[in-house]
């Protein structure tokens, strides 16, 4: 029997993302995931595909103060051409002086807002996902940051959802008032505050979006699980790129796979069980190069195990021992047990990882969502209301 040959897919049409004085060639963005997205992943990231690899959120105020953790976490590789980094602040001032301190001291080529975290411990501070609801609060904020930023020509980008629930929508008004304070692009997560993970992501709110901002570079983000998925975004909703999160974790060739279906190829990575072994363990070793303690780093690599292994035949028993390594050599030792040659599983290992969470009340602020600004208590809390330590 002859097979037809499956004909090359149509080269999409998006030209490279502008960012101010950045250019991304490959219009996709890693969006900073906390506990995740560190110099070892971003690397990894980075070997395999184009794009732009922004670092894991950090506290403006942690940064202000220069805890240790958020100077590990805005630690950029020599050879990484864009240092992105990603602030979560409450306070218009400290994320003011954040914004500052990264332009002055040259340590940021590019730096995002995140309006989009849902994290309890987060929007309960009326941070993360919960603050566009405060138009005076976000407004400040935003344009403090991107006047500090504009002394540097760094470019400023947020990333919000669509509001806290779907009674409490706020996206639309963000945008245009980001839009209206020079930031250099927007990009949405499709879902509410209170989705969390759950659900799926509303496409179509993107693609609003896109039409309402059609003067500054929008971008989607939310259930991109693979290649084909970016590319069906990038049609249905005219967006000038996409941010990609779970759907790399434990695939950083994810990025590989983007770049060649932006390009028109057909060509996907599908590692064989083997492949797969290599990766983790190349992931582990750059993992003690970031962290600079095997113990740690061997630590930080347990929650990845699941996501690389999505769908291959592992032991329960392998699976749990891979989990609970310390060492290097345990980690290569309980690899070597693996059946190097067992091929790609398909579509059981792929599509969504993670906990997406079920849908819940958002915990915020006191009367938080009485009124779209700030009264006066809320006012007086804003300024003791930055987190201590970053993430979420």
């Amino acid at each position: 029997m002859t097979v037809a040959a499956t004909p090359p897919a149509p080269k999409l049409e998006l030209p490279p993302l502008k960012l101010g004085p950045i250019t991304v060639d490959t219009p996709v963005i890693l969006a900073p995931m906390a506990g995740i997205t560190n110099s070892a992943f971003r690397r990894l990231c980075r070997e395999y595909g184009g794009g732009m690899y922004v670092a894991e959120m950090v506290t403006s105020r942690a940064l202000v103060e220069r805890t240790p953790e958020s100077l590990r976490i805005i630690s950029h590789d020599d050879d990484e051409k864009v240092r992105s980094v990603q602030l979560y602040g409450v306070d218009p001032v400290a994320v003011g002086s954040a914004v500052r301190m990264l332009v002055e001291e040259d340590r940021a080529d590019h730096i995002d807002l995140n309006f989009g975290c849902p994290v309890p411990k987060v929007t309960r501070r009326g941070g993360g996902s919960a603050l566009p609801w405060k138009i005076d609060l976000f407004t400040s904020i935003v344009q403090t940051a991107v006047r500090e930023a504009s002394k540097g020509n760094v470019p400023l980008t947020i990333k919000m959802r669509k509001g806290i629930d779907d009674d409490h929508l706020t996206y639309l008004d963000a945008g245009r008032i980001a839009r209206d304070s020079g930031v250099a692009a927007v990009a949405l997560h499709g879902r509410t505050a209170a989705q969390f993970y759950s659900g799926q992501a509303d496409w179509s709110a993107i693609a609003r979006l896109r039409e309402a901002l059609p003067d500054i570079p929008v971008l989607g983000n939310g259930d991109i699980w693979s290649a084909e998925d970016a590319v069906r975004m990038v049609r249905e909703t005219g967006v000038d790129g996409v941010v990609v999160g779970r759907g790399c974790q434990g695939r950083p060739w994810l990025f590989g796979d983007l770049q060649a279906a932006f390009e028109g190829s057909d060509t996907r990575h599908k590692p064989n069980l083997g492949q797969v072994a290599q990766g983790v363990y190349r992931h582990a070793e750059l993992m003690v190069e970031t962290f600079g303690d095997e113990n740690k780093a061997l630590r930080e690599i347990r929650k990845h195990i699941a996501w690389y292994f999505k769908g291959y035949v592992v032991g329960g028993e392998l699976r749990t021992r891979m989990a609970l390594v310390s060492s290097l050599e345990e980690l290569r030792a309980a690899l070597d047990e693996l059946d190097a040659g067992s091929p790609y599983p398909g579509s059981d290992a792929e599509g969504p990882r993670g906990r997406a969470g079920s849908p819940k009340r958002p915990a915020l602020p006191k009367d938080w969502l009485e009124s779209r600004a700030l009264n006066a208590d809320q006012s007086r809390d804003i300024s003791a209301a930055e987190l201590d330590v970053s993430g979420g």
